[in-house]
């Protein structure tokens, strides 16, 4: 597993989504859209980058 990380980027709203999702998006760092964050790669993120695949764009 690469410890490198991921750029992840916020490509949709948060509008009509689940409390888990919202939750999800803000412990990844993203705030509004076009935001984007470096994270690093570990199972941790990787399950909240899977919670909300749909609404991102990820960049290894």
């Amino acid at each position: 597993m690469s410890k490198k990380g991921f750029k992840i980027t916020l490509k949709r709203g948060l509008i009509g989504t689940t409390r888990d999702q919202r939750d999800a998006v803000r412990c990844l760092g993203l705030r509004r859209i076009n935001d984007s964050k470096v994270i690093p790669d570990n199972p941790a993120n990787r399950g909240q980058i899977m919670k909300v695949q749909h609404l991102l764009e990820v960049e290894k």
